[in-house]
Parts: C-alpha cells; sequence; structure tokens
C-alpha cells in the first residue's frame, strides 16, 4: 500500500509539473506581444532622443565620411554642453541650403562657434580662427594624388554670431556649407551660419562598413584656438 501510495503521489507530481509548464508557455506567449511593444517604444526612445543612425549620401565630407558610410550621432550631448569647434555634426540645414527640400539633415564640421573672427587666409592659405591658423592636413580630402585640396577657394572674414556655428565639408571643393552661403549671400553672417538649436547631434562613431570602422575624435588643431578677443 506504501508503494501504490507513493506511485499515486508521482503521478500527481508529474500532472502538476506539466500543467505548470504549460501555463509559462502560456503566459510566454501571451506577455510577448507586450516586450516587443516595450522594446519597440525603447527603440524609439532612444533613436529620438539619444543616438541615431544616418548614411553620407555626398562625398562632401571626404576622405574622413566615404559616400554611403554609416555613422552614430550622440544626440543627447548638446543638451547639456554647447557644440564644439572641430565636431562633425548632423545638423537640419535651412531651406535655402537644399537643393532638394525633402534632405534636410546635413552633416558638416564646425569650424567656427558663436563669437569667433573667421578669415580666409592667410599668405600660406589657411584659415584663421581667432587669429590662429588652423592646421586641417589631417582631414581635408586628398586626390588619387595624396594632394591636398585647399581650405577655401573663397575669400570670408566675419564674425560669428553668438548662437550660431559655422560649418563646412572636409572635401572643401564638394560642398554646400557656410562658406558658399557666405558667398551667395554677399556676406550675410546669419545666412552663412546655422543656429546651434537646428544641430541635431555630434558624429561619434563611424561603424559601416566594418572596413572604415572607428571613433571621430576631435583634431588636435582645435584645442590651440584661442577664445574670441
Amino acid at each position: 500500500m506504501i508503494e501504490e501510495g507513493q506511485a499515486a503521489d508521482q503521478n500527481g507530481d508529474s500532472a502538476a509539473a506539466a500543467d505548470d509548464q504549460k501555463k509559462k508557455k502560456s503566459s510566454f506567449w501571451k506577455e510577448l506581444p507586450i516586450l516587443l511593444g516595450v522594446a519597440i517604444v525603447v527603440a524609439l526612445l532612444v533613436r529620438t532622443f539619444v543616438i541615431q543612425t544616418y548614411y553620407i549620401p555626398s562625398g562632401s565630407m571626404e576622405n574622413t565620411l566615404q559616400l554611403n558610410d554609416r555613422v552614430l550621432a550622440n544626440k543627447l550631448v548638446y543638451h547639456f554642453s554647447e557644440p564644439s569647434r572641430g565636431d562633425v555634426v548632423v545638423f537640419e540645414a535651412p531651406v535655402s541650403w537644399r537643393s532638394n527640400l525633402d534632405d534636410k539633415d546635413f552633416i558638416k564640421r564646425i569650424i567656427a562657434v558663436g563669437g569667433d573672427h573667421i578669415q580666409c587666409c592667410d599668405d600660406q592659405g589657411r584659415i584663421l580662427v581667432n587669429g590662429l591658423p588652423l592646421e586641417e592636413d589631417s582631414y581635408l580630402f586628398t586626390d588619387a594624388s595624396g594632394a591636398t585640396v585647399a581650405p577655401s577657394a573663397d575669400d570670408f572674414d566675419l564674425i560669428v554670431p553668438e548662437g550660431r556655428v559655422w560649418v563646412m565639408g572636409d572635401h572643401r571643393n564638394h560642398s554646400g556649407d557656410s562658406r558658399e552661403r557666405y558667398v551667395r549671400s554677399g556676406g550675410d553672417p546669419y545666412e552663412s551660419t546655422i543656429d546651434i538649436d537646428d544641430v541635431v547631434g555630434k558624429s561619434f562613431l563611424l561603424y559601416w562598413p566594418l572596413g572604415n570602422f572607428g571613433w571621430m575624435g576631435t583634431p588636435e588643431t582645435y584645442d590651440q584656438v584661442p577664445d574670441p578677443a
């Protein structure tokens, strides 16, 4: 009788375990849509407020960024700090800058910030910021022969308005940027600069293609720029 009782208990335990397993499976499938929904919401929040991927649609930032490269941009950083000289940033371009109205997100390098005196060029063809000539050879476009493009083919001389930034592509002969708008607008400092509120984020990582993978830092020449007088 004891052995039969034990067998009955074991059978009962097995049935209970199987029942629990069914309940767990059923609970998982019921919770799965909720988990997927939460994951989608989190991904959308991250994309909207923290980090977003961008692809490079033109050669305006060569050789730093090539056509169809993919980068990550930190969209949170400028909520706690101001855009800095040397940063490669994504920004919403003014309508007057766009050749296609749907192409609103541009990527360029900040050369000067509000209050800076930016000039082109000294007797060696270098751009000056607050009197310091920038050494840009580390990132300016180089052709197949290894020749570096000139920092600018156009002259300019202005004080960047407060709350705005002067931006340029690294391929200066193939970039619609502050210099181009300065020339077209007859030297208008507002038409040729970008409001910092329109800066979406700072590009910090080139992640695709994997052969070009790398962090995007600030060139050393910008560390030496003095504050505006």
